[in-house]
């Protein structure tokens, strides 16, 4: 491998040499099933392909063995805000409704007070200030928006944020809220995040956007808030069942937005992993600390 001299780089070519080529690797990029990981007897490190991998792989052997897991997050931050700021753009003029009725040659303007969110006077709520969370307030308090956000981790607020309180005072400021955006990864504490109990929290009227994972919204949950007009509107990139079947209500319903986990769309999205591979591959041939370690009882 030309970008870190000294090392062997074992490229199996079919399912048969797996096995032979993990018995002897001290390091992995990929998926490691728990029959696979049995195998990779040296195994001290497993670079994971995506910034959240799907479901299964912290699977309970993977979590218990020794070898760090690192993953490619902060790879698409300025690609997922700016989609996240379309989102809630969307979503605050109502482009949703404009779409619909061009879609049947149909002149409805709606000039009500009601009509607009305004940015300059509303209140954004940002669950998760990592990277994306943290590029998305700053987007958005350019528009006057007051940013407040909740994380597990962090507790120095980003630029342009008011404020950051701990994860576990969600629903404190759940109901203070216009616009909540989900940009958490999919953990054991996430996933459902937001069910019927939660969203009955949200402020009557208020914009859910999730560009995080699907498993953190309760698609069920989410629809009947936007049967009762609980909701202004919601705008999803993320499901909890992808693709979204076709029969599905949101994919009609007048005040949904579903873009199909594109967020992270642009370019350089290859040199950027690769760039993340081979930096943490000369901190492992190095013996020095890698980046972007995961807590894998966590998934990130």
């Amino acid at each position: 491998m030309e970008a870190v001299p000294g090392i062997e780089v074992l490229c199996p070519e079919g399912p048969e040499d797996v096995g032979a080529a993990l018995g002897r690797a001290d390091a992995a990029y990929g998926t490691l099933t728990p029959e696979l990981l049995e195998r990779a007897g040296n195994l001290r490190w497993l670079q994971a392909p995506q910034a959240g991998p799907p479901p299964g792989f912290y699977h309970p052997a993977l979590v218990r063995h020794p070898a760090l897991v690192t993953n490619m997050r902060d790879t698409y931050t300025d690609h997922v805000a700016t989609h996240t700021l379309a989102l809630v753009l969307a979503l605050a003029r109502q482009l949703p409704h404009y779409v619909r009725e061009q879609a049947a040659a149909n002149w409805a303007p709606d000039w009500s007070d009601g009509g607009v969110l305004p940015l300059g006077e509303a209140r954004a709520l940002i669950v998760g200030t990592g990277a994306v969370g943290a590029e998305t307030g700053r987007l958005l308090a350019a528009f006057g928006t007051r940013v407040e956000g909740v994380d597990a981790r962090i507790t120095e607020a980003p630029p342009g944020f008011d404020r950051v309180l701990p994860a576990d005072l969600l629903d404190r400021v759940l109901p203070e809220a216009d616009i909540v955006i989900l940009t958490v990864p999919h953990t054991p504490r996430t996933e459902g995040l937001m069910d019927t109990g939660r969203i009955a929290l949200m402020k009557q009227g208020a914009c859910l956007i999730n560009v995080g994972r699907g498993p953190i919204v309760r698609l069920d949950d989410l629809v009947t808030a936007l049967d009762t007009g609980r909701l202004r509107g919601a705008a999803l990139d993320v499901m909890e069942q992808e693709p979204l079947p076709p029969d599905h209500p949101l994919w009609r319903h007048p005040k949904a937005l579903i873009t199909p986990h594109v967020a992270g769309a642009g370019p350089h999205a290859a040199e950027r992993r690769f760039q993340v591979l081979a930096d943490n591959a000369r901190r492992f041939a190095a013996g020095q600390p890698l980046i972007n370690v995961v807590d894998k009882s966590q998934w990130f």
